[in-house]
């Protein structure tokens, strides 16, 4: 049985998921109090991944759930009916609509936007709507409920941060891939070099790179969030300056089943390592450690190929397939995607940001101030129960 502790809080599974985490007081209080982001895009409309996330909500009460959605105009009011048909306090906030585009230019905060934004912005509605915010994502085709109270489970104790980490283990392979053969070599080659606290800090995460968390409304409003990919990471190095190693913890959530990414190609897993390098190794200079750049491509996929070989054995000792050429082949797409950050465009803490929280409200839900015309409701304030025909 694993039970080590890494320099962060670490909380295992130690049932193997027959017990869920103890309904005490302190923690049904928390998730009383406890704002559920759950982004989606068009394509999560109506899937079985977002359908079962969100009938598994059904079971909690949290103060709201928060739905910040990318889609066009015509299918708006098709997202916002499907939505309803849950007996959750959702709230549904159309992050591209016009009135949030014209927010956003009058703010100053135009700009590139992806799932960091949509994030963001509902970020801070979140941190004044609850206590506690819970962030993760719809295409988890495993969710189950209790990944809400785990990943609130150190904060009832006192953490300011929590972080979900699970085994990626589909089909007989291994996957977690940009993970494995990306984040973990170029920590293990920043780490040979320098000894920075940082360093240590974002090793210690067993799934770095995992979309859920959860966090204190405080430090939900001290993450500056990359407007595309690399949220996950950006948001550690704002966990680190804000509760640092003894505020932070990591918690088991068993084995989840995603959706899968190509390797190749600007909307595969090796655009998505441009951005996500862009904000790991951002957050490495802005906390002292100084990058040697043109080594640190080759530093990464030598450390990569010592993981590898423990890949391979771990895979054939669990009776996995390992594909060692194409695993080589990813390790080198990924390392080819490090160099220097570039302009920081992330959005601000929303501590400083130029707009308010209300403002946001109001324009990404149009419909309630009949700029959008739908037959849908607001099902933030009157939520129904489950269509029979689902």
């Amino acid at each position: 049985m694993e039970y080590v502790q890494e320099r962060i809080a670490t909380l295992h599974d130690l049932s193997g998921g027959r017990r869920s985490p103890d309904a005490s007081g302190d923690l049904e209080r928390a998730v009383d109090d406890t704002v559920v982001v759950v982004p989606m895009t068009d394509r999560e409309c109506e899937s079985p991944a977002a359908d079962r996330v969100l009938s598994e909500l059904e079971s909690l009460d949290p103060a709201a759930v928060f739905v910040p959605v990318r889609a066009p105009a015509e299918r708006i009011g098709t997202f916002r009916q499907w939505l309803e048909s849950f007996s959750v306090p959702i709230q549904l906030l159309w992050c591209n609509s016009p009135a949030v585009e014209t927010l956003l230019a009058e703010a100053g905060l135009s700009g590139a936007f992806g799932k960091g934004l949509d994030v963001w912005l509902a970020l801070g509605p979140a941190a004044d709507r609850g206590e506690f915010v819970v962030v993760h994502d719809a295409d988890a085709r495993s969710y189950e409920a209790d990944h809400v109270r785990r990943l609130l489970t150190p904060l009832s104790f006192g953490f300011e941060f929590s972080k979900g980490y699970y085994a990626r283990v589909e089909d007989g392979q291994l996957y977690g891939r940009l993970f494995r053969l990306f984040y973990e070599p170029l920590i293990a080659a920043v780490g040979a070099e320098h000894d920075e606290p940082i360093v240590d800090y974002l090793g210690a995460f067993r799934y770095a790179l995992a979309g859920e968390f959860a966090a204190s409304a405080s430090l939900a409003r001290h993450l500056r969030a990359p407007r595309a990919w690399g949220l996950e990471v950006g948001t550690l190095g704002d966990a680190f300056d804000h509760a640092g190693f003894s505020g932070t913890a990591q918690v088991d959530l068993g084995r989840h089943v995603h959706d899968h990414r190509a390797v190749a190609g600007e909307t595969g897993l090796e655009g998505m390592s441009r951005e996500v390098a862009a904000e790991l190794l951002r957050v490495l200079e802005e906390r002292g450690v100084g990058l040697e750049y043109e080594t640190l491509a080759e530093r990464c996929r030598v450390a990569g190929e010592r993981l590898i070989d423990g890949y391979r054995a771990d895979a054939a000792f669990n009776g996995l397939e390992y594909d060692v050429a194409g695993e080589r082949d990813q390790l080198a797409r990924y390392a080819r995607s490090i160099g220097e950050p570039g302009p920081d465009r992330r959005l601000p803490r929303w501590v400083d940001a130029p707009l308010e929280p209300e403002a946001v409200l109001a324009a990404a839900r149009p419909w309630l101030e009949g700029r959008v015309g739908s037959s849908a409701g607001d099902s933030s304030r009157q939520p129904t129960q489950k269509s029979d025909s689902r």
